[in-house]
């Protein structure tokens, strides 16, 4: 069989390989690609990376035949981490390992020096993947409070009188909320990934391509707040319409093109520092080491690639490709296990009155269950005698795999303005007798004067936890021993009303947790 056939037949059969061990990974991915302006961009990022290897063709050829058993090595690191992410529902772990094994594979296929030649497509692979979440959610978070302040200051410098609450704008007659989706971080991302291709393809010294890189964070930061502002602008001229629709859209596009002429700007400006003698122009020096774009007749493309590959397959290659071959199998059997969860009470039956305490459900909107994703759930706010009320959520999970597991409120606590002013982690004492001390995290979030005290906690089976990353490790552990990974997320808050201090609202919720913990033992067991 001709060597050039062989290597595209293997390369078919990894590709196949990949689609069904990585099948939820690659689902999700082209979700998030597809369906969220955020990462609209990752969609080419794979595109652009195989072209820049496609160029790179015969540098690889020149450094010779050569394989490496660490590509082997590292490929079997990216199915380990695979089977952990899988167990644990940490997509942000199956994505970073199907990465990893890519990796693997080139290594185990040219080696190290042809990885070399390689290295900053395969490296610009990983700005198509999904931020975690608990970091997305701090970013943008971040991004909405300096956003709100620039868009503020925009307003003011103009004249329009505006203030600020958080990460709502106050216009008087009509406040603006500076929500998830105008926190600039839809900018960010793509101008990021955008900035590091030109930095790659702008050959000139390594200090102008490292400016140019990091000048991406403010500027998307930076017109993102006038944005908001030119939104305020208009929602003072033209009523709240303005925030809505068309503007907003076309706002956004118009801005994020702009972001893209202030980079090329910069590109040229940095272009000049020091170019004394080099009469090349902006273009040049943009596609200097690109090679040119005429497609190589095939025989010239099977010689390429036949000088990577021969005189046959290399044995690590090979090896790697057989240990796809089990996990492929394998990730069938895990996708059709079967989980033993426990028989409970449903939470529509959770009483509304507890030892004093008389509660009031409540409802989640729809886009709320849509997102959060839950099995069963229960809201409802809690009230004794004339203090202030007590809500509680609690959100349980049959079993937490394929990306179906507790959020963390921390997550979502900044929002509607509120920003959280402390954030740490206390044992509560619950039980008669010899009392049992329950870590939970505990939130002080504000806004404007109003301030809230937010205590949560995760019942993992038989196990009251307050870390997350503890969360996902017994997810993982439970699974392999115990075929399970049902739990619960359980969230408390108070107000801290008027002539109310921490302490008195601290005791409140200390008694709420003594009172709803050994009730919710029927909704969400052991």
């Amino acid at each position: 069989m001709n060597r050039s056939l062989r290597l595209s037949l293997s390369l078919l059969v990894v590709t196949v390989l990949l689609g069904v061990v990585f099948f939820d990974s690659l689902r999700v991915l082209f979700g998030y690609w597809i369906g969220s302006e955020d990462y609209s961009h990752g969609l080419f990022v794979p595109l652009v990376s195989l072209f820049l290897m496609w160029q790179a063709r015969e540098r690889v050829a020149r450094v010779g035949p050569s394989s490496s058993w660490w590509g082997a090595v590292v490929l079997s690191g990216g199915l380990l981490l695979h089977v952990i992410g899988v167990l644990s529902s940490l997509f942000v772990a199956q994505h970073a390992a199907l990465w990893m094994v890519i990796v693997g594979l080139a290594l185990s296929l040219v080696g190290y020096k042809g990885v070399k030649e390689i290295a900053f497509p395969l490296a610009y692979l990983l700005t198509s993947i999904p931020l975690p979440v608990f970091f997305y959610a701090g970013l943008s978070s971040r991004l909405q409070l300096w956003s709100s302040a620039l868009g503020v200051g925009c307003l003011q410098l103009v004249g329009v009188t505006a203030f600020r609450e958080g990460n709502v704008i106050d216009l008087g007659p009509v406040q603006l909320q500076v929500v998830e989706a105008c926190s600039g971080i839809r900018y960010l991302l793509p101008l990021v990934s955008l900035a590091l291709l030109c930095a790659y393809l702008f050959k000139d010294a390594m200090w102008k391509r490292v400016l140019l890189v990091l000048s991406s964070i403010p500027i998307s930061i930076l017109v993102n707040g006038f944005r908001v502002g030119m939104i305020g602008l208009l929602v003072e001229w033209q009523g709240q319409g303005a925030a809505e629709g068309f503007y907003h859209f076309f706002e956004g596009w118009v801005l994020f093109m702009a972001s893209l002429g202030l980079l090329i700007v910069e590109m040229w400006s940095l272009a000049k520092i020091g170019a004394m003698g080099d009469r090349r122009s902006l273009l040049d020096r943009f596609t200097w080491s690109v090679s040119s774009l005429d497609l190589p007749s095939p025989r010239g493309a099977s010689s390429s690639m036949l000088s990577v590959a021969s005189p046959a397959l290399p044995v690590p290659y090979l090896c790697g490709i057989a240990l796809l071959v089990p996990v492929a199998l394998g990730s069938v059997f895990m996708e059709d296990r079967v989980e033993a969860a426990p028989a409970r009470a449903a939470f529509i039956d959770f009483p509304m009155r507890l030892q004093g305490w008389t509660g009031t459900a409540m409802t989640l909107e729809k886009p709320y269950i849509d997102a959060l994703r839950f099995d069963d759930y229960v809201l409802a706010e809690y009230r004794n005698g004339g203090e202030q009320p007590v809500s509680l959520y609690s959100a349980y999970y049959r079993s937490q795999r394929s990306g179906q597991s507790a959020h963390s409120p921390s997550s979502c606590l900044p929002g509607g303005g509120w920003e959280i002013s402390r954030f740490e982690t206390v044992e509560v004492p619950v039980g008669e007798g010899i009392a049992r001390r329950l870590p939970v995290n505990r939130a002080l979030i504000q806004k404007d004067r109003q301030k809230q005290i937010v205590l949560y906690w995760f019942k993992q089976r038989d196990r009251l936890l307050a870390s997350e990353y503890l969360v996902k490790f017994y997810l993982m552990w439970d699974a392999l021993t115990r075929s399970r990974t049902d739990g619960a997320l359980v969230r408390i808050a108070s107000m801290i009303g008027p002539g109310e201090s921490e302490e008195i609202v601290d005791r409140r919720l200390r008694h709420f947790v003594e009172t709803v913990e050994p009730e919710l033992r029927r909704y969400v067991p052991d």
